[in-house]
């Protein structure tokens, strides 16, 4: 009888341990999964929450509703290779030597030795996917499956890229914008109008078969960059001709994530982000979007050509509903990434720093002293310090005053010259309507100084000024 008490002792021992085990294992915290919703060419009111009154974006709006919305984000760069290789890095563009935009004859791209996202995320155990637009380098050893992505498809770099660039008339070809599957061409795209739904099935599959391990979902869009295509769930539907039906289907597309996010049970420990690589390609007309109320557009460091629409959700620890108007810029999204899955930062310098406690409420204040915009091959253009935005002499282009394109046809841009700095309260006068240098020398001399020790950094080629910190791209062999 001892002996029997003594086994069901045992086993009640060993039961309760199994439990507290299990109860453990239940308790542990699974990993964020992490999707980052990256449109092209998107300007800053080109979102109902942003100001758009004549496109409906419900699933975006949403969003927004149940995460906290930025109206002071800065893509890294107002061109599409740079400002990609910014937010998958934390780099300013110009430290890893990726300068404006890509194209088919471009014998170089990311270096093998810099550090994406990806393949931060990798090394914690994420599976990784990336469904769209690449653009960082279209030879095999800069494609994405080599830095990090476990699955891509898409393309490789922007649709309309030259000497293939839509100069004569809406009618377009082609001959060398490829589809790929990892590592394989599967298709030469002549004509678009599915790829947005071809991108959004993926992703909505991605989800359904990582639903029990983290994951890192990237969504990059070709839309609404030119030339436009949308299917026909969505022509004609928007009050903003083409461009907003492109917007529509995007915001589509947003919701069809966030249902596949939410039918697997997994909303609540899943960052989401949505923002977009520049602002509006003005020359375009009515196929270009809207910076409103903010100056300008792509290709320039003016706000309409950086600053734009961010969103991120994130219930199990963000406030729904709160709007931020703290300076965030797009290299500081791989070290808040970071913090938030406690992943390792890159071992070589970056220039980004974690935004986590400014989105969470616990800092009311930038963790970076200044934002540093540079365009082209390393030019300083100008530098966002506080509320005040600087800019150095420099060459832009504007349509102010010109005639806009239309229907796919590109207007042509006027070129200005920029004489004297210019300086901007860009909290109060959101639209750079009035230069107040002479009122503050003593934040022109401060921006100065700032810049000064980026330059020795980073270089200035405006200046002819070599940086000590810059980093090659990579080249093949």
């Amino acid at each position: 009888m001892r002996i029997v008490l003594s086994a069901i002792l045992l086993i009640i021992i060993y039961a309760c341990k199994q439990g507290e085990k299990e109860k453990q294992v239940e308790q542990k915290p699974a990993q964020p999964n992490i999707v980052l919703i990256f449109t092209d060419d998107q300007g800053y009111n080109d979102v109902g929450v942003f100001g758009a009154n004549d496109i409906a974006t419900p699933n975006l709006d949403q969003m927004a509703a149940d995460g906290v919305k930025l109206t002071s984000y800065y893509s890294a760069q107002a061109v599409c290779s740079a400002s990609r290789a910014g937010i998958l890095t934390g780099c300013y563009p110009n430290r890893i030597g990726i300068h404006n935009a890509l194209g088919p004859d471009n014998t170089h791209g990311i270096n093998t030795s810099e550090t994406t996202m990806a393949e931060m995320l990798k090394e914690k155990g994420y599976k990784t996917a990336i469904y769209g637009k690449w653009h960082l380098g279209h030879h095999k050893k800069f494609l994405p499956t080599r830095h990090g992505f476990d699955e891509w498809f898409g393309i490789p770099y922007s649709n309309d890229m030259w000497p293939f660039h839509p100069q004569q008339g809406p009618i377009f070809n082609f001959p060398n914008l490829h589809l790929y599957e990892n590592e394989t061409i599967i298709d030469t795209l002549l004509e678009q109008s599915q790829l947005t739904t071809q991108i959004t099935e993926r992703s909505v599959d991605f989800i359904h078969r990582n639903k029990d391990n983290p994951f890192f979902l990237y969504v990059p869009h070709p839309q609404p960059h030119v030339p436009l295509f949308v299917s026909d769930k969505f022509k004609g539907k928007s009050n903003r001709g083409l461009y907003g039906d492109v917007i529509m289907e995007i915001d589509w597309s947003v919701g069809q994530i966030v249902n596949a996010l939410e039918e697997n049970g997994l909303t609540q420990n899943t960052v989401i982000i949505f923002t977009s690589d520049n602002g509006p390609w003005l020359s375009y007309g009515n196929h270009g979007g809207s910076a409103f109320p903010l100056r300008e557009g792509k290709g320039t460091a003016w706000e309409g050509g950086q600053r734009e629409p961010f969103i991120m959700k994130y219930p199990e620890k963000l406030e729904a509903g709160k709007i931020l108007d703290i300076p965030v810029m797009a290299i500081d999204i791989l070290p808040t990434i970071a913090e938030i899955t406690n992943a390792e930062l890159p071992i070589k310098t970056i220039d980004g720093k974690s935004v986590w406690k400014v989105l969470t409420g616990e800092s009311v204040k930038s963790p970076q002293e200044a934002y540093f915009f540079y365009y082209r091959v390393n030019e300083l253009f100008g530098v966002r310090y506080g509320k005040w935005k600087l800019y150095f002499p420099h060459r832009y282009r504007t349509m102010d005053g010109q005639e806009l394109g239309k229907d796919g046809l590109p207007g042509n841009y006027r070129m200005v010259d920029m004489e004297e700095i210019e300086l901007y309260d860009v909290v109060n006068d959101v639209s750079e309507t009035e230069n107040v240098a002479e009122k503050h020398p003593d934040i022109v001399h401060k921006i100065k100084i700032l810049a000064n020790n980026m330059r020795s950094k980073l270089g200035d080629s405006l200046l002819e000024l070599e940086g000590s910190e810059t980093r090659p791209a990579g080249t093949i062999d």
